[in-house]
């Protein structure tokens, strides 16, 4: 932000909510977009010569979709781009309990970990395995924080004095083991738009198709029996183990690291947009973000989400300003 402030051209607008884009099919571009004023309702029409979708992976799918940039994906047929690849990390772990260990929560930072990638993607051997892929496992702490850190053994009561005895009791003696692997892509995962519900301002919300291929079950079962063993090494009171559910919910939610929807590739009839995140039903249309990913990794999406952004504005800089239009042949 510092950065932008600096430069005369750029204007921030506060409280403003894109509601869609304006597409011109016929000439294969964004011709602007049209926003609201969330304290008066008003909705605002601002032209553009490009366009950078940023958003998180829904809404990016949302836009696309809303506007018919590019075909919606079909599971039946396997047809479409738009919605396809809908990818989702895969966690569980082992939370050990010791009587006679303190281990000093408060002493460490929010995000500390220790990793073990020896079973990650393809570091090891997958002969026999029944599953491709792989994880991480860490050993990590959560800061002490009241609510994150609250890890309890298995039967202890949800509520009242007993769970507070123990939350007191196992609070520093606790130790959390997690493993977060790669989600692949499966025909029957997508994104598609609600035919039903809408939001605040009338516009169909995105809806989520999803379960996890057995495939990311095998491998979830593979990395926790790996974590167990390490957290009974240690000699602990007690052990619980988190299997990963065999039907997927978001109560509680395992992680934010969604991906797909808009992926990139070689082909304009099954992937979204090409290599340098630029639609290709629209190619002053560039998308940002892990919407973008044909596949979930075993790591966190964060660093090539960074990664391809740069990748991304490079060619906007270098290539796009210079000449518009598409930069890959569809």
């Amino acid at each position: 932000m510092p950065a932008l402030n600096a430069d005369p051209k750029f204007e921030l607008r506060t409280r403003a909510y894109v509601a869609r884009l304006l597409y011109d099919k016929a000439a294969k571009k964004v011709q602007g977009v049209v926003y609201v004023d969330m304290r008066s309702g008003e909705e605002y029409e601002q032209p553009a010569g490009i366009v950078a979708l940023c958003g998180y992976v829904f809404s990016n799918t949302q836009f696309m979709l809303m506007a018919g940039i590019g075909e919606p994906y079909d599971p039946a047929t396997g047809k479409g781009a738009v919605g396809r690849n809908y990818c989702y990390q895969t966690q569980a772990g082992v939370d050990a309990f010791f009587e006679e260990k303190f281990f000093n929560p408060f002493m460490q930072a929010g995000g500390s970990h220790t990793g073990i990638d020896d079973f990650n993607g393809d570091n090891f051997d997958h002969a026999g395995l029944g599953f491709l892929g792989g994880g991480y496992i860490s050993c990590t702490t959560n800061g002490a924080r009241p609510i994150g850190a609250r890890i309890l053994p298995r039967g202890t009561p949800a509520w009242g004095a007993d769970w507070k005895r123990n939350f007191a009791k196992w609070y520093g003696r606790s130790v959390r083991f997690n493993t977060q692997g790669c989600g692949y892509a499966s025909r029957a995962n997508f994104l598609d738009l609600d035919p039903t519900y809408k939001d605040v301002i009338g516009r169909p919300l995105i809806r989520m198709t999803y379960n996890d291929p057995d495939d990311a079950q095998k491998m979830s079962e593979y990395l926790v029996a790996k974590c167990r063993q390490i957290a009974e090494a240690m000699g602990p009171t007690s052990i619980a183990v988190r299997q990963r559910p065999k039907l997927f919910h978001t109560v509680p939610g395992q992680s934010t690291h969604n991906t797909g929807g808009t992926i990139m590739g070689t082909d304009a009839k099954t992937t979204a947009v090409n290599k340098y995140l630029q639609a290709w039903e629209a190619h002053n249309l560039f998308v940002m973000g892990a919407s973008v990913f044909p596949q979930n990794g075993g790591y966190n999406p964060t660093g090539t989400v960074g990664a391809l952004a740069y990748w991304a504005a490079e060619a906007i800089k270098t290539q796009y300003l210079k000449s518009p239009g598409p930069l890959v042949a569809s």
